[in-house]
């Protein structure tokens, strides 16, 4: 996002705020050791100066800049609260007139052994908290969480000196999981939303650990229906929270309802980069609609984007980092056409000497995206792309979006929570 506003001749100046990704995008766009240094800067710009922040837990920080007169994107203190406090988010969903599956939180993985032992049935389990490793979650695979029980088991045994545990068990909802996502402008949601589908396990097949998400299909079309029963009910808890930036809810859907799971509170990743395949504008023309609230809609393209995630060892953990990937060289084929050099949103690189080498925390590299009418070509495409990078030991899942093709459209339109 940074790279593409700097090409296009805006100045763009990067915080990075964890000192072991100070590496990333080094020697590709303008950076700052203190942004707050840099206010004067962004104030003396007017209208055309922006703050964007893409975490959420500096709510309370980006309420104080707009109360200041500074224009931000990103997301406020609620949003804050309803991405990492799950119970206080289905509580929100709630009162907005959603359905949400039972939730229960616990801070002692013994509460909550006692809790499953009582019930015997099937359970997911979700830690609180923005900075949560989503590898620690789970979907129970056995009727009576047995599996569940076990692993809570091990944690237990792994931290018992350790701080006190913060994470909910949430019913299980058998359907498909769908994410719609809405630019709330800090008055109202804009017209143009999104839905998407996210593959979140490593290995295709939807096999192996949980890592926050591999690959997603996303559309801007058939979303009205999905906007008007999820999002469009939160405005006015948005609105109440001064909340100005991207937002998407995670839900189940299935033939009895629809069951909102969790917020995003944020630009995702991979999503932003996914969802800018289909923009037919930039995105500091999109943010300067939702800051001046001047329109409700901007262009897309019709069809479907899929992205896959492109990583190295030891993604998804950190452990070894250093010594097995960081630095890699990342080689680009030649035959890639500019359309497609376009494709490759990159994360975790830097720019040494003029060559491109892997770089950050954990070997999260980029995404490799597609553009098409049908989701098997868009799948198609980025596949492509992504044969054309090359990095040692490069790792991505070669089946994104082959289930939405094959079953959950068809299903969702069977349902009508998607035109036919």
């Amino acid at each position: 996002m940074y790279a593409g506003m700097q090409a296009r001749g805006h100045e763009v100046r990067v915080f990075i705020r964890d000192p072991a990704s100070h590496g990333i995008f080094a020697g590709m766009v303008a950076r700052t050791s203190d942004w707050q240094r840099e206010l004067g800067w962004v104030q003396a710009a007017g209208t055309e100066g922006l703050i964007v922040f893409e975490t959420a837990d500096q709510g309370a920080v980006q309420d104080q800049l707009r109360a200041e007169g500074f224009q931000v994107i990103g997301g406020s203190a609620l949003g804050d609260r309803l991405e990492g406090e799950r119970e206080y988010g289905q509580a929100v969903l709630r009162e907005a007139g959603l359905r949400t599956a039972a939730s229960h939180s616990f801070t002692s993985y013994r509460g909550a052994l006692d809790f499953l032992s009582a019930r015997r049935q099937r359970f997911v389990l979700k830690f609180n908290g923005t900075h949560s490793l989503r590898t620690r979650n789970y979907i129970a695979q056995t009727g009576d969480s047995s599996d569940l029980a076990a692993l809570l088991q091990f944690y237990g045994a792994q931290e018992a000196a350790g701080p006190s545990p913060d994470f909910v068990l949430m019913d299980y909802i058998e359907g498909i999981e769908i994410g719609v996502g809405g630019y709330f402008n800090g008055a109202d949601f804009m017209d143009t939303a999104c839905i998407d589908f996210e593959h979140k396990r490593f290995f295709p097949g939807e096999l192996g650990e949980l890592t926050g998400e591999m690959g997603t299909v996303v559309s801007y079309e058939g979303s009205d229906k999905l906007r008007g029963l999820v999002l469009q009910p939160l405005a006015g808890v948005l609105r109440d929270g001064g909340y100005c930036g991207y937002i998407n809810v995670n839900l189940m859907a299935n033939g009895e309802g629809l069951w909102p799971l969790e917020f995003t509170s944020r630009f995702g990743y991979p999503g932003y980069a996914i969802c800018e395949r289909l923009h037919r504008e930039p995105w500091e023309a999109i943010f300067q609609k939702m800051l001046r609230r001047s329109d409700t809609r901007f262009k897309t393209l019709p069809g479907f984007a899929v992205g896959v995630v492109l990583t190295v060892p030891p993604f998804p953990h950190r452990q070894g980092y250093g010594e097995i990937s960081k630095g890699l060289p990342v080689i680009l084929d030649e035959r890639l056409t500019p359309a497609q050099r376009a494709a490759i949103a990159f994360a975790e690189v830097e720019r040494r000497q003029g060559a491109l080498v892997t770089s950050g925390t954990c070997g999260y590299l980029g995404v490799a995206t597609g553009c098409a009418p049908s989701v098997e070509a868009a799948r198609a495409g980025a596949l492509d792309v992504a044969r054309k990078v090359y990095v040692p030991n490069l790792r991505y899942r070669n089946d994104i979006g082959v289930r939405v093709s094959q079953d959950c459209l068809a299903s969702l339109r069977e349902w009508g929570y998607l035109p036919c």
